[in-house]
Order: C-alpha cells, then sequence, then structure tokens
C-alpha cells in the first residue's frame, strides 16, 4: 500500500515514515503543501496523510484542490489539539477521516487501513433544483448562471437542504449533518445559517426557495424556488 504523507514537523514526518515502513507501507513525504499538492498529482496512492496547518499551501487547499481535479484518494487529516472546527471544515472540504495531534500511532495506522480498504470515493453527483445547482466535489453553487459566493458551513447547508428537496427537516438534523452528533452549542445557530443563505442564494433573485415552518424547520422547494 502506497501512503504519501505531508506534515512540515519533519521529526514527525520522519517517524511517520519509518513507522509506516515497518508496517509494510510504500511511503513518500512531503514537508509542504506545494511539494504534497504536486506528489499527489504526479503518483498514485492508497492513501494520503495531511496535515491542516502547511506552508505554501495549507492542508484544506490541497485537498479541495484534489477533489476539483477529481481525484478521490482517501484522505486521513491531521489537526491540531484544540482543532475542533478543523476537523469540522476538513471533512467539509473532502476529507475522509481526521485525527488530532498528538496521536497514537496504532491509532493512525488503523485509521489508514480503514479509509484505505473504503477505497477512493466516486465523484458526488451535481445537485439540481430549478435553476439552482450545487458541485459537491467542486465545492460550488450557482442560481442561474450566477455562481454563489458560499463559506463552507453555509455550502454545506445548502447541500443537505438539497439532498432532501421538498422535505421538512428539523435543526437537530441539520446539526446532526453539517456539524456533529456530539454538538452541544445553541441550535439557534442554524437559524443564522439558513438567513445567510436566504440573503445569498433567494432574496438577490427574487425567490423564495427556503421556507421556515415554524416549530418543525425547514424546506427547500423541490424546484429550487
Amino acid at each position: 500500500m502506497r501512503v504519501l504523507v505531508v506534515d512540515d514537523e519533519k521529526r514527525l514526518a520522519d517517524s511517520l515514515r519509518i513507522g509506516l515502513q515497518a508496517e509494510g507501507f510504500a511511503v513518500d513525504v512531503a514537508h509542504d503543501g506545494t511539494d504534497g499538492l504536486w506528489l499527489a498529482r504526479e503518483h498514485t496512492y492508497d492513501a494520503i496523510v495531511l496535515d491542516l496547518m502547511l506552508p505554501g499551501v495549507n492542508g484544506f487547499k490541497v485537498c479541495a484542490a484534489l477533489r476539483a481535479e477529481d481525484d478521490w484518494t482517501p484522505v486521513l487529516m491531521l489537526t491540531a489539539k484544540d482543532g475542533e472546527w478543523d476537523q469540522v471544515e476538513g471533512l467539509d472540504t473532502g476529507a475522509d477521516d481526521s485525527l488530532t495531534k498528538p496521536f497514537s500511532f496504532p491509532v493512525l495506522v488503523a485509521r489508514l487501513r480503514a479509509v484505505a480498504r473504503r477505497g477512493a470515493r466516486e465523484r458526488p453527483t451535481v445537485l439540481e433544483g430549478g435553476d439552482l445547482r450545487l458541485d459537491p466535489a467542486a465545492r460550488r453553487a450557482w442560481r442561474g448562471e450566477t455562481e454563489l459566493t458560499l463559506t463552507a458551513r453555509e455550502f454545506s447547508v445548502l447541500a443537505f437542504l438539497m439532498r432532501h428537496p421538498g422535505d421538512v427537516v428539523s435543526k437537530r438534523q441539520v446539526i446532526d449533518a453539517v456539524w456533529d452528533v456530539d454538538f452541544d452549542g445553541d441550535p439557534n445557530i442554524v437559524e443564522v445559517y439558513v438567513r445567510h443563505l436566504r440573503n445569498k442564494v433567494d432574496r438577490p433573485f427574487d425567490r423564495a426557495a427556503i421556507e421556515t415552518l415554524r416549530g418543525a424547520g425547514y424546506r427547500l422547494a423541490s424546484n429550487g424556488g
């Protein structure tokens, strides 16, 4: 199994290379995002271990660039100890799993083997509802011919709604899908993001696709409004 390790902590990267080779992996190493992206484009890997905080091009951008190019090599992202939101954004960007530093080497090996067993994912299909389109792989969305400028979280909320056209979804369902099942913040955060989406997806185009059903949740018109 061939693995690419991209981490600017050279001692950590070298120890991962030695340890993974001892486990029977073939390992290439890059110490910045630019070299990591080049290697990922030039060679075929069974999995990529990708640190988020990299010089040159950070891990988010490396992962997003690969996904935009239809490269669905499994990615295991490494995040900081207090990087809960980094984990969320990393998974939203297209990573398959994440691991917090410092980590146990046996756990990393087990996670790596697990994502490699699942193999490269197929590119998600483009979601459409009327003239509203969303490309999950490229992380781009359009209303008609106008491309929408969305944050990562706004994009994920819209994608969830578009995967359930015409259905009423509760705040809890949105949180479980877009945040995390362990999220214990204020559920009204969903209202904030729905309001942001309306200001970007509906109001500038004189539409009202995203409905609020008081006491029940939200619904995206099946025809995209």
